[in-house]
């Protein structure tokens, strides 16, 4: 008999609370473990800040959104400081053999960290952009990718009603999955990535052939880390940073908004979407990927096979080295791009 801890890091996501309902779960069947789940991610280790998760406490919760441990973007080495004194004496203090944190980049990154430092971990990855190495597909990715299909659907109603070129800003700091995913599925005329700078000039003289070809709207999709080419057009740098030091994005979409009704003279209209991709209940996909993540996640514990991260490798969920999954960022597929260009009209 195991005591189990479980964590949720980073951005709230679809899916977080099927895989903490699957760890749950498959550890009751395999045995007489116990879990303790810390709240508001790693915040909750640091200040043991923790609940008991039984089959009680976790019964009903696949199908909601969010997380019901709370998280955060707590960072236990922030400014210098060394949290692992800290994570130990209350890992000990509540008995925990073992600790499941779930989360992406930075939250995997100090769960690196501690095992580096002799604390037993696996990990399960969580990220809606999308762009964690180690897995081909994140729950709550699917499900993100649908709201924002959703939303393009319904702006080509209203852009073709009013002869507007709509721009929608989605996520995908470091990675465009969403925004090609979403632009394809929803039939957008133009799609802005951070894999691939963009040039102003290029973006309105595509929108001006399609008005010339006599289509009096356009539907541009933009990830909210697109950049444009060095010297070709003036974005106001964001200045707030979180603890991770990751800056606090947002806002290249009325950039566009303003810049191609200046260039063009076509009215422009910008929707950022923002946590409303978030949001929600989890699609059939995420709840089954986060339910065998979570039973996978489980497995490798009971095995001991510790400092590893599951994920999904084609059909099949295998677990890969926290250092090698944490590597280097998944970035969007040329193919995938070079496919959704083709319809850009």
């Amino acid at each position: 008999m195991a005591r189990i801890g479980l964590l949720t890091g980073g951005g709230d996501c679809p899916g977080l609370n099927a895989v903490i309902r699957a760890i749950v779960r498959s550890g009751l069947a395999g045995g007489e473990h116990t879990f303790v789940g810390f709240r508001y991610g790693w915040a909750g280790v640091v200040e043991d800040h923790a609940e008991e998760l039984t089959l009680q406490s976790t019964a009903g919760i696949l199908p909601r959104g969010g997380t019901i441990l709370g998280t955060s973007r707590t960072n236990p080495y922030a400014d210098g400081q060394d949290g692992t004194a800290a994570i130990r004496r209350t890992l000990t203090e509540r008995g925990v053999d073992a600790l499941i944190p779930i989360g992406g980049e930075d939250t995997l990154g100090v769960a690196l960290r501690l095992h580096r430092e002799g604390v037993p971990i696996v990990g399960v990855p969580k990220t809606i952009d999308n762009d964690l190495g180690g897995t081909d597909v994140t729950f709550g990715f699917q499900t993100a990718v649908q709201i924002v299909t959703d939303a393009i659907d319904r702006l080509h109603t209203t852009a073709e009603s009013h002869n507007r070129v709509m721009v929608i800003e989605v996520m995908g700091r470091h990675a465009g999955w969403i925004a090609t995913h979403a632009g394809l599925a929803g039939g957008a005329d133009a799609i802005l990535v951070p894999e691939r700078p963009f040039d102003i000039e290029e973006v309105v003289a595509h929108l001006r052939r399609r008005h010339e070809r006599g289509r009096s709207f356009s539907i541009v999709v933009v990830a909210e880390g697109a950049t444009p080419r060095e010297g070709t057009l003036q974005v106001r740098p964001g200045t707030a940073t979180d603890a991770f030091g990751h800056a606090r994005l947002g806002g290249i979409g009325v950039t566009l908004e303003g810049e191609i009704e200046r260039r063009t003279g076509y009215e422009t209209r910008v929707t950022i979407l923002g946590h409303v991709q978030r949001g929600g209940t989890p699609v059939a996909y995420d709840r089954v990927l986060a339910s065998r993540f979570g039973v996978a996640a489980m497995d490798a514990v009971a095995a001991g096979r510790f400092g590893t991260m599951v994920g999904l490798h084609a059909t099949e969920i295998l677990e890969v080295p926290l250092e090698e999954a944490l590597r280097e960022p998944k970035l969007l597929d040329p193919s995938l791009y070079a496919t959704a260009e083709l319809f850009f009209g």
